[in-house]
This record gives C-alpha cells, sequence and structure tokens, in this order.
C-alpha cells in the first residue's frame, strides 16, 4: 500500500515540475537539459515553441539547423500531439512561470561564468539558476573564454591558479549580485 501511495504523491507532484524540465522531459530528439532551458526561455509556452520555424528556433543562441530541425520535426508528429494533450488535461506545465519571465535579464548574456567556493547569500544552484535567468552560461572549467568567475569562500587553489594565469577576472558573490540587480 505504501508503494502504491508514493506512486501517486509522485504523479501529482510531476505536475508541478517547471516547464524547462518539461520540454527537456518530453524526448526532443538532441535536446538535453541546457537547450530545453534555453528553448523555454526564448519560446515561453508549448505552444510557441510548436509554432516555431527552423529560421525562429536558430534565432536561439545556441540552436543549430540540426537541432531546429528535431525540434519542427517532433512538434509535426501527431502522436507527440496527443502526449503534450494529455500532459495538459493532467495539468502538467506548459510554459515558463511568470517568476521565471519576470525574473529574465541580458544582462549576462554572452557571457560563460564558472562557479567555485562557498557562498552565503545563495546556493551555487541558486547562482547557477541566477546566471541562467540574467542570460549567462555556466561552465565548469576555466579557459580562455570564460568571462569571469564567481568565486565565494575557499575557491579552489587549482581554479584560482588557472584563473589568474589565463588573466580571467574574479568576482565576488556581492559583485555579482550588485551586476545583476
Amino acid at each position: 500500500m505504501k508503494s502504491a501511495q508514493k506512486i501517486v504523491d509522485s504523479i501529482r507532484a510531476s505536475v508541478n515540475v517547471p516547464f524547462e524540465r518539461v520540454v527537456y522531459a518530453i524526448g526532443i530528439r538532441f535536446v538535453g537539459e541546457t537547450t530545453a532551458k534555453l528553448l523555454a526561455r526564448h519560446f515561453h509556452t508549448i505552444e510557441a515553441l510548436s509554432a516555431a520555424t527552423v529560421e525562429q528556433l536558430q534565432e536561439v543562441e545556441g540552436i543549430g539547423l540540426v537541432i531546429a530541425q528535431s525540434v519542427v520535426d517532433y512538434f509535426r508528429q501527431p502522436r507527440n500531439q496527443d502526449v503534450l494533450e494529455r500532459l495538459r488535461a493532467a495539468g502538467v506545465q506548459m510554459q515558463l512561470s511568470a517568476d521565471a519571465i519576470s525574473g529574465a535579464s541580458d544582462t549576462l548574456k554572452g557571457q560563460s561564468i564558472v562557479i567555485s567556493g562557498v557562498f552565503t547569500h545563495h546556493s551555487r544552484d541558486e547562482y547557477k539558476a541566477l546566471i541562467e535567468q540574467h542570460g549567462g552560461k555556466n561552465v565548469g572549467s576555466i579557459s580562455a573564454k570564460t568571462s569571469f568567475v564567481l568565486a565565494g569562500d575557499n575557491m579552489g587553489p587549482a581554479k584560482l591558479e588557472k584563473a589568474n594565469k589565463l588573466g580571467v577576472r574574479i568576482v565576488s558573490e556581492e559583485e555579482f549580485l550588485e551586476m545583476i540587480q
């Protein structure tokens, strides 16, 4: 009985999954988590995404011809439209939340940012979300293409050394929060 209740609870909770995760979960070929976030933040609703042309999809930074064609092909399939209708009827989120839309800006557009260290104001995941909301891209390692490192306390010495060697700017938590305000 407990396992059946867990399944029911899990299904109920799935309607609260954010739209970006829904775009990822519907299984469009070549669309991973990062691409799903880009598409969700650009088109805001499943209707707008499903109506997008290859050209409109390619206007999204990071979306090339192969992914754009895959998205168009996915939404052309009647069986996929049926699945989407059933998800909509079940109450699954088919649009970006008002909070996600209102918090968005292009402040960090085109910037690749590495996060390192321990933070006091927000968690690492919250900073990753803030970077994405403001148009930036989270990257895991420092390279010459890195715009800056968001550094908390106890930043890794290897990352600090590499950032200094490559001349990558180190930004404190407070500086970052001012930057996105």
